[in-house]
């Protein structure tokens, strides 16, 4: 039962993170919440989570949140019967009492990932002892060794490293690929001591577009000891360009037009500086390192990435820029020149020096977010349902959920549609005490769904336009037809747990986009006159983007025992 009088002192609606922390009362003893009464809570034998952003108010036949300032907009409210209203998804209407509404996460100008919101937890405070002492144990051992900093192979497998064959017999090498010669060990301990320590490179890419796609079109690496740069070329690509990507890799027609070596010649000359005959295997660090060494084509043992040692403010999964995290913790600006594009040289020194300040500070440096954890690392410390590891989790999802939200979970299932999640989600429940799964075809459907920017390019976003009705019908009969096939899978006592997440989120991703085109034309240089007034950001702009979050960031919450 919802807890009304406690709802109503609240300021907002319930958050993503009090729906994270009832899963984790329900099935990992945790605290229980006090907007929602659950009796008997042990009694539940399982419990299922699904996210399906997109399923509308509208749709349910409830009435519009009240705006009157008398009338409280985070009470829960009554869901009416199917036979009394026209509902597309009866599923929900017969199932659910109650929509309680939501609010996702997120400040004044963006909403953050739900997901991540719902995946993450912050530890107990014994728990978070627990890690400082260990950190604390780790930096002493240590000392001020970049080792420390390594990837280890898995952490390598998890973020698409091309891994060297005799480390593991996971990355198949295309044709025109090299890796690192495996180093003797024997050979490295006949060695002078003061030689036995791997010399450490920063390195930094850039590419182009070619008619075969991306080409490497320059590569910088600097001594990581003594700040020389060591190597930086121009790259001919094999194949015409058909677009420099200046924006991004600072490379124009004039400045390739002089490049001669190519790179097969690239690989034969940084191979002898990656494993020296008179020393062991180099180290090399970067920024999302994995992308510089598939432009490089060659697969390297020993790496250290910038953007895995250092923490996004949001936590995992998510990776820290570079230009971010220079300015944040060396208190320097990078990649200011705009259409210019980026310097690899300038990129590769802010590695080296972000580097620096890890070995000189500690592990715990620029982290946030230390004392979170994800939700399954605490389910496995559970105690109350047949000990700590009897707990089992299993995420379905769209994509590859191993790599990002699901890495701790028992079980993954990665798939392509909302089918193979219900498939998916059949196969797992039953030797599994929490399951998760997202059905997203209701929002692909109505155009939620928009391609995420890269580091080659800004996300495109459509302007919102509505879908046709018969669409729209289509996709919910379908959700429908699918939640009735899950619920009657259900074993007894089973809690059903379904959040939408947010709202429409279109017209809110369309204004950050045109705010963020305008403040990077400000930023390259350019003054307000010389760009057409139609694409300038103003206070009024600005007001409407705050409303459009507000409006995105609301979404509703159904629970039910089965």
């Amino acid at each position: 039962m919802y807890v009304n009088g406690e709802i109503v002192k609240r300021k907002d609606a319930i958050h993503i993170d009090d729906v994270r922390d009832l899963v984790l009362h329900i099935i990992a003893d945790s605290p229980p919440p006090n907007w929602v009464k659950i009796e008997q809570s042990r009694s539940i034998q399982k419990i299922v989570t699904l996210l399906i952003p997109g399923l509308l108010p509208d749709f349910l036949s409830l009435p519009p949140l009240p705006t009157s300032a008398t009338s409280n907009p985070n009470v829960p409210i009554s869901i009416p019967l199917p036979s009394d209203s026209k509902t597309p998804i009866p599923f929900i209407a017969s199932t659910f009492s109650h929509a309680c509404p939501t609010r996702a996460p997120g400040d004044h100008t963006r909403m953050y990932s739900v997901l991540s919101t719902f995946f993450q937890g912050p530890v107990s405070g014994e728990e978070k002892k627990k890690r400082i002492e260990a950190r604390i144990a780790s930096e002493r051992a240590f000392d001020k060794d970049p080792t420390l900093y390594l990837l280890s192979l898995p952490q390598m497998i998890e973020n698409d490293y091309p891994i060297p064959s005799y480390m593991a017999d996971v990355f198949e090498k295309p044709p025109g690929w090299v890796e690192t010669p495996e180093p003797v060990a024997e050979s490295i301990l006949l060695l002078p001591t003061d030689k036995q320590r791997s010399r450490v490179y920063a390195i930094d890419c850039e590419m182009c577009l070619t008619e075969d796609g991306k080409e490497l079109t320059r590569v910088c690496m600097i001594d990581y000891a003594s700040g020389i740069v060591v190597y930086d070329k121009l790259v001919k690509p094999p194949k015409p360009v058909i677009d420099y990507l200046t924006k991004w890799s600072g490379i124009t027609e004039a400045t390739l037009s002089t490049a001669t070596i190519t790179l097969p010649e690239v690989q034969a000359q940084l191979l002898p500086i990656l494993a020296p005959k008179d020393g062991p295997t180099s180290i090399l660090v970067g920024h999302s390192l994995e992308s510089d060494l598939k432009a490089l084509r060659i697969c390297h043992p020993l790496c250290i990435d910038t953007a895995l040692t250092y923490h996004h403010p949001r936590g995992r999964p998510l990776k820290p820029g570079l230009a971010w995290l220079t300015n944040k913790w060396c208190h320097r600006a990078i990649q200011t020149r705009g259409e210019g594009g980026h310097d690899p040289e300038e990129d590769a020194r802010a590695c080296v020096d972000l580097l620096k300040l890890k070995v000189q500070n500690g592990a715990g440096f620029g982290e946030f977010k230390t004392d979170y954890e994800s939700i399954f690392e605490r389910m496995s410390r559970a105690s109350g349902r047949g000990g700590p590891g009897s707990v089992r989790g299993a995420v379905v999802d769209h994509g590859n959920p191993a790599v990002m939200h699901g890495a701790k979970a028992t079980t993954t299932i990665g798939c392509t549609s909302d089918q193979e999640v219900l498939d998916g989600l059949l196969q797992v429940i039953p030797a599994h005490e929490f399951a998760f799964g997202r059905f997203t075809g209701l929002a692909d459907v109505m155009g939620w769904v928009t391609p995420k920017a890269t580091g080659d390019a800004p996300a495109v976003v459509v302007p919102p336009s509505d879908p046709s009705p018969e669409a729209v019908a289509a996709a919910q009969a379908k959700l429908n037809e699918q939640l009735i096939a899950l619920y009657t899978s259900l074993p007894p006592r089973t809690a059903l747990v379904i959040f939408t997440g947010h709202s429409d989120p279109r017209r809110m991703a369309a204004l950050n986009a045109r705010k963020s085109t305008f403040e990077s034309a400000i930023k390259g240089g350019k003054k307000a006159e010389d760009i057409d007034r139609s694409e300038w950001w103003t206070a009024s702009d600005g007001r409407e983007l705050e409303e459009e979050v507000e409006r995105a960031k609301r979404g509703l919450l159904f629970l039910s025992i089965k």
